[in-house]
């Protein structure tokens, strides 16, 4: 009988494009060998485009589906994404609590067309709430700036933004430097407050980006599972988002999505 893979949990919103949310988790998390699974928190009308409507599901639609999930089947990860309100936020921090497996935190705020995918009431209930439950904070120079007031303008900045998201609870917070002008090369910083990771790699021209975000904490998550200790599943998942932005490719009339299977083509 073939041994069973680790299991990953993404809650997170679902993207009818399939290039972000639920549908790149899951493309991730294939790709990099674990068994994916999902809760619903949302369904957004989006294209290359944008998103064009956001429907949130009730919280005990959320629930029901983490419960079905974690009490049967159980998880070795869980990421979190699009949680689009403070309702959502809670509920979700509240499943957390007792699940006792690595959670990857992605707070999500704004798409890769500028939507807003989280409502500013939510702001607090992720500081308080969601922030503390992460094994690893995986935010945008954005999502820094939403969620801390600090604007990262260049690399020395983001000591100073790692260390605002770190004082609201997790245990590392990965600053993601991908809209930093940088040159040649794309800089995140990974640390627990201790240890500093500086992640480097080739920057390329490439628009068609969608997704990346929620493909990066998927591609963390689905290390973490594997028993990867945090800077080995995130230079993991750096290396993979590296070569699926490479690989991006032209979908509808604007921003296509990352290749999560680049490395089969």
């Amino acid at each position: 009988m073939t041994s069973r893979p680790p299991l990953v949990l993404t809650v997170a919103g679902s993207d009818s494009g399939g290039g972000a949310g639920i549908q790149a988790d899951l493309k991730t998390m294939l790709a990099l060998g674990v068994h994916g699974m999902s809760v619903l928190t949302a369904v957004t009308a989006q294209n290359s485009r944008g998103v064009q409507g956001v429907w949130e599901l009730p919280t005990d639609a959320v629930r029901a589906q983490y419960r079905a999930v974690v009490d049967d089947i159980g998880v070795h990860a869980v990421k979190t994404g699009m949680l689009a309100s403070a309702v959502l936020v809670e509920t979700v921090a509240e499943l957390l609590a007792d699940t006792g497996a690595p959670v990857v935190v992605d707070p999500v705020g704004v798409s890769k067309h500028g939507d807003p995918l989280l409502a500013e009431s939510a702001l607090d209930s992720v500081r308080r709430r969601l922030l503390p439950r992460a094994t690893v904070a995986t935010p945008n120079l954005d999502e820094v700036t939403q969620l801390t007031g600090v604007h990262v303008a260049r690399e020395s900045d983001m000591r100073v933004a790692a260390e605002a998201v770190l004082s609201y609870g997790p245990d590392w917070v990965l600053i993601k430097g991908g809209h930093l002008p940088t040159g040649q090369e794309a800089v995140d910083l990974l640390t627990d407050g201790t240890e500093e990771h500086w992640l480097r790699a080739p920057r390329h021209d490439n628009r068609h980006t969608h997704g990346t975000g929620c493909t990066l904490a998927s591609a963390v998550a689905s290390g973490l599972a594997k028993g990867l200790a945090v800077p080995e599943a995130v230079r993991e998942a750096k290396e993979y988002v590296t070569g699926a932005i490479a690989a991006g490719f032209a979908l509808g009339e604007g921003i296509g999505p990352v290749d999560h299977g680049w490395r089969t083509r």
